[in-house]
C-alpha cells in the first residue's frame, strides 16, 4: 500500500486523514498542495478514479471562473495552475483516489 494524502495545512479533514491512517500505523506520504501542488499526471489519476467534478471546491470564491471553463483539458490545467481550487484531503493508493474524508474507503484498502 503506497498512501498519499496530498492536503491543505489548515483543512480539519486532511489533519482527520492523517490521524486516520496513524491510528492504524498504516505509512503514507503527506504532500502539502499549496506549497507543492500536483503533477498533471498526478491531477488526471485522481481524475479518472473520482471524476473532475468532485475534485473542485465549490465553496472557494474562484470557482464561478472555474466553472465556465469549456474543454475538461482547459479545467485540468486551470487546477494544476490553481492547487487552492481542489477539495482536500485527496488521499491516493495506486490507481485509486478518493477526496474529502472517506474512511470506509481507506479500510477497504487495507
Amino acid at each position: 500500500m503506497n498512501i498519499q494524502i496530498f492536503g491543505k495545512a489548515k483543512c480539519f479533514d486532511t489533519k482527520k486523514a492523517e490521524r486516520y491512517f496513524k491510528e492504524r500505523r498504516i505509512k503514507y506520504q503527506y504532500i502539502d498542495i499549496l506549497k507543492y501542488g500536483m503533477s498533471r499526471g498526478e491531477i488526471a489519476s485522481v481524475k479518472n478514479a473520482v471524476g473532475l467534478e468532485s475534485m473542485v471546491d465549490t465553496s472557494d470564491q474562484d470557482y464561478p471562473l472555474f466553472q465556465y471553463l469549456a474543454s475538461t483539458e482547459a479545467r485540468l490545467d486551470k487546477l494544476y495552475e490553481v492547487p487552492y481550487l481542489l477539495k482536500t484531503p485527496i488521499v491516493r493508493n495506486g490507481k485509486q483516489a478518493t477526496v474529502g474524508y472517506c474512511p470506509e474507503v481507506w479500510k477497504t484498502w487495507e
